[in-house]
């Protein structure tokens, strides 16, 4: 059942600091006061922080383009010179790089933050939130506070995708246009749908690791091994299991992958006092590969990004059964990917706190909708969008059908790239994808 949210808007409250120039770019940081929760806009307000950014001596009049990073729980990229995907937005936009709420600048979603709240029952409505409606609903009263009536183009890079799909459902008339890379979401499925498609491109990762790695094959079994018999410590203290050393999988995500995980594998071991065992390289890069310390709300708030009027359960973990390749005592372990699963707050030390409140998440059931599906078929608003057929995250399947039917979308669904594809060749991508932003598409378009 989906349960529409109605989106009224009210002008946040700006302060902005001192422009600065900085390698050829200007900055200026802008922070909003914003309701909290904008059914009662008069009630509790958070901080919600915004860079401009444009090329130094740049025309005020060019027209801007507003950023939504992946996640959820990340923050946007922080830069230091007009390079890559960001250099090639600069040379015809003012760029606007939003902390969706919970991230960077913008009011912290974080263990000891969400203690000041109370107990978890009221840790876990706070969090009700911080979901994609309602950093839709900041990014639209920051659009009208910062530029007025004046559209802005959007884009968003994977869960960013998603954030500009709900955009276009609610407040199609902030849009000048919209640019997806790698997260065009499955706005017709179930999440388990979603974990069901995901489970098998994990599969086929982990087939493609060995046959191009077959040599770790039998170290990552010992490494289990060595994980399930004896007490191994991360540098933060907590024990490192065998479940948190497969989620190591999400490397698979993105090019170069493979190979990130097999130069890993490969330092595995050292010869020590006690024999051949584990090396503190290996177990520290563990850690940092493996760590949502910093972002709790990729945690206990993943799931909450599919769900409309139901619960999700912990979806992940329940669909796990039906795929033994990724059981502890598979003859062949397997990593997995973007999983979550009630285990994480076991396994890492700040988020052990949160248990309670993500089981709270988990089970409730009245989420609103996040797509208006009505609104996104007779869509006006350009859209231009890449898609990759090995999208370990954003499976293209549902991509496709989601293209097909959005109004006015173009797609361009290639095997050049992985997820990571604008962070590895961003102003080929940007480029291509901004011109044909001036080609109008018909129904379901396919570049």
């Amino acid at each position: 059942m989906r349960m529409i949210c109605i989106m009224e808007i009210n002008i946040a409250t700006k302060r902005s600091g001192e422009s600065r120039l900085t390698n050829g770019l200007e900055m200026t940081d802008h922070y909003f006061d914003v309701p909290l929760d904008y059914s009662q806009p008069n009630e509790e307000k958070i901080v919600v922080f915004a860079r401009e950014v444009a090329l130094k001596g740049s025309s005020k009049k060019l027209p801007w383009m507003i950023f939504f990073q992946g996640g959820p729980g990340g923050e946007s990229p922080r830069l230091a010179a007009p390079s890559g995907w960001c250099g090639e937005v600069l040379k015809t936009h003012r760029l606007l790089l939003l902390d969706q709420r919970g991230t960077g600048l913008s009011s912290q979603v974080m263990p000891r933050t969400l203690a000041t709240r109370g107990e978890a029952a009221a840790q876990a409505e706070y969090l009700t939130h911080f979901r994609t409606d309602s950093i839709v609903r900041d990014a639209e009263a920051i659009r009208k506070a910062l530029i007025g009536d004046k559209k802005w183009l959007g884009m968003g890079q994977s869960y960013g995708g998603f954030c500009l799909l709900t955009y276009l459902s609610f407040h199609p008339e902030g849009l000048s246009g919209v640019i997806i890379t790698g997260g065009v979401a499955c706005i017709k499925q179930h999440i388990k749908d979603h974990y069901r498609l995901t489970y098998k491109k994990v599969i086929d990762k982990n087939l493609l690791y060995f046959q191009r790695y077959p040599e770790d094959a039998v170290v990552v079994n010992e490494i289990v091994k060595c994980l399930q018999d004896k007490e191994v410590f991360l540098p933060s203290g907590v024990r490192l299991t065998d479940r948190r050393f497969q989620q190591l999988g999400m490397f698979f995500g993105g090019s170069g992958g493979l190979e990130a995980m097999h130069f890993l594998i490969e330092k595995a071991f050292i010869s020590g006092v006690n024999g051949r065992e584990l090396s503190e390289y290996s177990v520290a890069k563990v850690e940092r590969a493996s760590c949502y310390e910093n972002n709790p709300i990729f945690t206990i708030m993943h799931e909450s990004i599919y769900a409309e009027g139901y619960a999700t359960q912990w979806a992940a973990e329940q669909l796990r059964t039906e795929f033994p390749e990724f059981n502890m005592d598979a003859e062949q372990f397997y990593f997995t990917g973007e999983m979550v699963s009630p285990g994480m707050l076991d396994d890492h030390k700040s988020l052990q706190p949160l248990k309670e409140v993500a089981e709270i998440l988990a089970q409730k059931a009245d989420w609103c909708a996040l797509y208006d599906l009505d609104q996104l078929a007779k869509n006006e608003v350009p859209v231009s969008a890449i898609s990759y057929y090995d999208d370990m995250y954003v499976p293209v399947e549902w991509s496709e059908e989601t293209a097909r039917h959005v109004g006015n979308f173009r797609i361009w669904v290639t095997n050049e790239w992985e997820h990571n594809g604008i962070g590895l060749d961003g102003p080929r991508i940007l480029s291509r994808l901004l011109n044909q932003l001036g080609e109008r598409a018909p129904f379901g378009y396919r570049a």
